[in-house]
């Protein structure tokens, strides 16, 4: 019996379809995609649409409870990363942001912020060899960080200027957001 193109086409479709459809294999799945398509640098925003952060006043937590202030990131070149371990998009761009956070840690402030249990988060990071710290909001963000899914990021200048605001997933440690990091950083 010799099958013809749509039939074999109908087969493959099915087979896709059911593998996405068993949770241990749908997860890895949707990882692998975003990846394919996290290989973009996000691109940065006209300087006429730029939103400013005019209110820092938001407070994190960390694992220990110990509360981060928005506020002293104020003046500093910032990267604000929402997220979660269960988001297929979140997990592909990790690798590049810890990429980008090995090289960048002692020159721009870092927070990713996630709703979810700590332990949870911690047994993620390990597993993955994350070494960035999460926090848990504690109040609301600032007006300019409208987030309405994950991952969403935005970079920050001195300024308080929205420079970087991306949802989904991307390549964050790409040669373009380098080099915006560091022209932000000379300013």
């Amino acid at each position: 019996m010799k099958l013809s193109k749509s039939k074999i086409k109908n087969i493959i479709f099915f087979i896709i379809i059911g593998v996405l459809l068993i949770p241990q294999t749908r997860q890895p799945i949707q990882v692998l995609l975003h990846k394919t398509l996290a290989v973009f640098s996000p691109s940065v925003i006209e300087e006429s649409e730029q939103i400013i952060i005019e209110d820092y006043n938001w407070k994190l937590k960390d694992e220990n409870d110990a509360v981060f202030n928005f506020e002293q990131t104020k003046g500093k070149v910032v990267l604000v990363n929402f997220w979660a371990t269960w988001c297929p998009p979140c997990i592909a761009e990790m690798p590049s942001m810890q990429l980008l956070y090995d090289d960048y840690k002692d020159k721009i402030e870092f927070a990713f912020v996630s709703n979810e249990e700590f332990s949870k988060i911690n047994t993620f990071k390990v597993a993955n060899n994350y070494t960035f710290s999460v926090y848990s909001p504690i109040t609301k963000y600032p007006e300019g960080f409208d987030v309405s899914s994950i991952p969403r990021t935005f970079l920050i200048d001195k300024a308080g200027h929205i420079i970087i605001d991306k949802t989904g997933a991307a390549n964050w440690n790409s040669d373009s957001v380098r080099e915006t990091i560091d022209t932000l950083l000379k300013k």
